[in-house]
């Protein structure tokens, strides 16, 4: 049974910091893809970034610069940090996993090409 529990959200002031995580349980796969998502009321569900079990990222245009997404050694833990967030990063983000999949290039895995979702935690950034 796979189990991903993100945690990290919170409110923060423009220009400021947050480091969100996932925590992962169950997975078992050796090819993957672990994404990052956010989404607004209204709104599709966003891809904003992606690592592979050998590392390759990849992010939106969006966030490349300001976030940065990484995973610990063990591979249990999926990160992502967040700077210079600005109010338009306000939203529900939201941690995937995918199997089988890697990263390519600039590409980024749609919502449905994901397996595993975690519950969502609510960043909020005021100006």
């Amino acid at each position: 049974h796979v189990e991903l529990v993100e945690s990290g959200g919170g409110s923060v002031r423009a220009g400021g910091s947050l480091r969100l995580s996932c925590e992962t349980s169950g997975w078992h796969y050796s090819m993957y893809c672990m994404g990052w998502f956010r989404q607004v009321p209204g709104k599709e569900r966003e891809a904003i970034a992606a690592i592979d079990e050998d590392g390759r990222t990849v992010y939106a245009p969006s966030v490349k610069g300001r976030f940065t997404i990484s995973q610990d050694n063990n591979k249990n833990t999926l990160y992502l940090q967040m700077n210079s967030l600005k109010p338009e990063d306000t939203a529900i983000y939201y941690c995937a996993a995918a199997y089988g999949l890697h990263v390519y290039g600039d590409w980024l895995y749609d919502r449905k090409e994901y397996n595993y979702w975690g519950q969502g935690t609510q960043v909020t950034v005021s100006s």
